[in-house]
């Protein structure tokens, strides 16, 4: 969306470019509208029924609403009007409309899930601007299992090198284990046995506890930062046993290392006590902001409840269609100056304050943590429609 002009405050949240700090590719291969509409649920792995339809959402309605003008429509076009437009042009061409168009100068790509989408390096071509990658833990446990030898000596060595490129790893350990229960390093003996017992069952997706506390101890040596999916995702993940609280523990014993806490919905209260808590965590909503659509603004107010200003990140969370990629900037954008605007209007806060938290949740608070440059935090940025 495009903030009436009509405060320092708007001009400047239109303007200011943001460091997508954790994104996956978007499509590049052409799919059925059925597709379409179910990359708008996030939690469903199966087709939706028949009866449902994605654009019947929150996130779906933001969709037709944001994304609609991109494409040369009006806002809130109806949902056939929408896709028989949208048909007209290739995954390609709609990514080079809708990445440039979120004002993105820097994306942080995780490259462990998805098939036929952008690599970090079509990311880069696709919106001409900077990609990096992230590398997922859980991908690196699998190759290492398909590695001959000793898994652990595998393992070091293929997060050796592909993060020596890389700006930092993340684990879905809310995925395949949950956070509670015993997070501490395991022994040199029980990860050989763990290994043995996972190679002699074929090896292919990693869910023995031993081998994922292994792999987040071993990225903590790295130094890099370390995110952690938290709270929403797909029916796969068992909501209840992804609240950060249970990460005390584990938290305790990390050291210096940053630990990003990504989407965080449900418990965006809970990781942002957890970032005034600890030094070295963080938070961020993407993902969160995308599906809440409308309700954004709300979920953005309640990260700014409890974690430190300089603690909390921007994110897009964009997976397959390039809308989402686009549409998780226009909303923040939207949800942050619906926010910080009311703190000024109520006299809270001033807007010279609210303008410099702006920049440090849109890239600087990035840029520091995962040692950007930082670059000119304002610059011609498409309007946000």
């Amino acid at each position: 969306m495009t903030l009436p002009p009509d405060s320092a405050l708007a001009e400047h949240i239109n303007q200011v470019t943001l460091i997508d700090q954790h994104v996956h590719g978007c499509w590049i291969n052409a799919g059925d509208r059925r597709r379409f509409e179910n990359a708008l649920n996030e939690a469903n792995t199966e087709p939706l029924a028949e009866f449902d339809s994605g654009f019947d959402s929150q996130l779906g309605f933001a969709v037709r609403n944001h994304c609609s003008p991109i494409l040369g429509l009006p806002k809130h076009a109806e949902p056939h009007e929408y896709w028989e437009r949208r048909s007209q042009f290739g995954e390609a061409e709609l990514a080079r409309m809708f990445l440039p168009a979120a004002g993105v100068s820097n994306w942080l790509v995780d490259t462990g899930f998805g098939d036929d989408i952008a690599s970090v390096a079509e990311m880069s071509e696709l919106s001409g601007r900077r990609a990096y990658e992230v590398v997922r833990l859980e991908q690196v446990a699998e190759q290492a299992a398909q590695a001959p030898g000793d898994y652990a000596t595998a393992f070091e060595e293929i997060l050796r090198r592909r993060t020596a490129t890389a700006v930092g790893t993340k684990s879905i350990l809310a995925y395949r284990s949950g956070f509670a229960g015993d997070l501490s390093e395991p022994s040199v003996a029980e990860v050989a046995m763990a290994a043995q017992r996972w190679r002699d069952n074929g090896g292919i997706r990693v869910t023995d506890r031993t081998l994922l506390r292994f792999g987040l101890h071993q990225a903590l040596r790295l130094g890099k930062p370390l995110q952690l999916h938290v709270g929403l995702g797909d029916r796969e993940c068992d909501l209840h046993k992804t609240n950060p609280l249970a990460l005390l523990d584990f938290l305790r014993e990390s050291g210096d290392t940053p630990i990003v806490l990504l989407h965080c919905y449900p418990y965006e209260r809970e990781a942002g006590y957890l970032a005034q808590a600890f030094n070295n965590v963080y938070v961020d909503g993407g993902l969160s902001v995308n599906y809440l659509g409308a309700r954004s603004p709300e979920f953005i107010g309640r990260l700014l409840e409890l974690a430190p200003f300089r603690k909390i990140l921007y994110s897009s969370d964009g997976f397959g269609p390039a809308e989402l990629h686009f549409l998780g900037a226009a909303l923040w954008r939207g949800g942050i100056h619906r926010i910080l605007r009311g703190f000024v209007d109520a006299g809270d806060w001033s807007e010279t304050d609210a303008i410099r938290v702006v920049d440090l949740i849109a890239r600087h608070n990035a840029a520091r943590v995962y040692r950007l440059a930082s670059g000119d935090p304002r610059g011609p940025v498409t309007p946000v429609g």
